[in-house]
């Protein structure tokens, strides 16, 4: 659902101290629990990123509903550009341009004004969940995935839709568009994003209008597509002079799903790679030319949604570390506060061949005491899992590892490549005990890192628009693997690693 995010600087590249800068961009980035805005700095030899402003985010109960609280959200972000307007400025820098990436399927309301009717709702709120067998009703399960090659979740986009009570005069913004509009003025749907709806032709790269008309919405509810590094526009005068940034500042469409921005910096050399997005979600999957949109894709319940350059991410939107950060977030508040170095070496001493899960159960979707439901779900299976930290932890990395070994291998078959390596990228890249466990599971080398994959593949996507750098999807990421840190984990029965640079 969303690729990983953490709270660090990637390092400078190899060569960037001594390279001339090519153009300095900001990147907006904001997942389910945090966000960030970052100055990228592109040279020669690599990426270079500097966080200039973080901030949380996070779901709340509002008017009846788990909704995000936009306002306050938005209000980050010009925070976030005020301060990276002041550190270029410091330097001596332009900025050139901005991009935004954030989670899928989520969505504001807007109207002809352009005014937000209501705080949007969460993907976690249950509301879309009754919307599920009306649309089904009129959309047979097999024709939507025929057309947009979708993996069925119950709050993708289409059903949140089908929920609303009353559409009419309004319009849709997917989250990172309602953002770029209000900077900008400018009403556009990023292709990515909208490839997560539900509502998108995974081979014409169009919208399917047909469905539109058949669930009653207009087919005027989007906005037109645009396409990663094409521009929403320039910054609006107001807003320009607000946060300190030229009036001429162009916002330009990235990867706007922040999965296809991970994707894009997968550090691979390899043409058979499969890769991971391990944060609040896994994104498991392969990089395509073209969807898998038959039965047996379906009933696997895989996803084919647009990557930049007209790419397919052939996918399964996994359970990830939100099982974790809720157990976390249960066990601080009950006051046991535990470090997380500490607690995954003392999951990783435990002996293997322990309790495992479904990580994908949808009943880990809402916040609650996860550590309770866990010690649940393990006693359904037969299985005792003890009421200990560690346990529990080790328990979570073990199924995250066995169902990214399961999907993989599904991958495969239903796409006939194979496999010769798996990347995984975001901030599950820094756990050394899932990334080995996945070794182990999959039986094939993981590459760990970049950290910040996503910010790295929104700027770019915007340095190539720009004009600071050139050439393919495979040129970038061999900058990516130049210029980044990385760690390779063969397969064993024991941990062992060695680093790659």
């Amino acid at each position: 659902m969303s690729a990983a995010h953490n709270s660090q600087s990637a390092p400078a590249p190899a060569g960037a101290d001594s390279a001339a800068t090519l153009g300095v961009f900001a990147a907006i980035d904001i997942g389910a629990s945090s966000g960030r805005v970052i100055l990228g700095r592109v040279a020669e030899g690599g990426v270079q990123l500097e966080t200039v402003h973080r901030f949380p985010n996070g779901v709340a109960e509002i008017d009846g509903g788990l909704r995000w609280n936009f306002e306050a959200l938005y209000a980050e972000v010009l925070e976030g550009l005020k301060a990276a307007a002041a550190v270029a400025a410091v330097q001596g820098e332009t900025i050139a341009s901005l991009g935004i990436d954030t989670w899928a399927v989520d969505y504001g309301l807007v109207d002809k004004a352009g005014r937000l009717v209501a705080q949007p709702f969460s993907y976690r709120d249950e509301r879309s969940r009754a919307a599920v067998a009306p649309v089904h009703a009129k959309l047979d399960p097999a024709r939507l995935y025929q057309t947009t090659g979708l993996q069925f979740l119950q709050f993708n986009t289409i059903y949140q839709l089908a929920a609303e009570r009353d559409l009419a005069g309004l319009q849709t913004l997917l989250i990172p568009d309602l953002i770029a509009f209000r900077l900008t003025g400018k009403r556009r749907t990023e292709a990515t994003n909208a490839s997560t709806t539900g509502l998108f032709d995974a081979v014409a790269g169009e919208w399917a209008t047909e469905f539109l008309t058949a669930l009653g919405l207009r087919k005027d509810l989007f906005p037109p597509l645009i396409q990663p590094g094409e521009a929403y526009g320039t910054l609006l005068p107001g807003i320009a002079e607000q946060v300190g940034l030229r009036p001429d500042t162009e916002v330009v469409a990235v990867g706007s799903h922040d999965t296809a921005s991970a994707v894009a910096a997968v550090p691979a050399q390899e043409e058979n790679f499969a890769y991971i997005s391990s944060g609040t979600w896994s994104l498991v999957g392969l990089e395509l030319k073209h969807p898998v949109l038959t039965e047996a894709s379906r009933e696997a319940n895989f996803t084919n949604e647009r990557g930049v350059d007209g790419t397919i991410r052939y996918l399964r939107n996994m359970g990830g570390l939100w099982l974790l950060t809720e157990c976390q977030r249960t066990w601080a508040s009950a006051g046991m506060q535990h470090d997380l170095a500490a607690l995954l070496a003392a999951a990783a001493a435990l002996p293997d061949g322990g309790p495992k899960i479904n990580p994908d159960d949808p009943y880990f979707i809402a916040p609650d005491n996860m550590p309770e439901r866990i010690r649940a779900a393990a006693r359904l299976t037969g299985a005792v899992l003890a009421d200990d930290p560690a346990a529990i932890t080790r328990c979570i990395m073990d199924s995250l590892a066995t169902g990214y070994a399961r999907t993989l291998g599904e991958a495969e078959r239903l796409a006939g490549k194979s496999v010769d390596v798996v990347h995984v990228v975001g901030g599950g890249s820094q756990n050394a005990l899932l990334c080995q466990l996945t070794a182990n599971a999959t039986r094939r080398p993981v590459i760990a890192g970049p950290v910040e994959a996503t910010a790295l593949g929104n700027v770019l996507m915007q340095a190539r628009a720009a004009g600071a750098l050139a050439g393919s999807l495979a040129d970038l990421r061999a900058l990516v693997s130049a210029g980044s840190s990385l760690t390779r984990y063969e397969p064993a029965e024991l941990p062992v690693t060695t680093s790659r640079k």
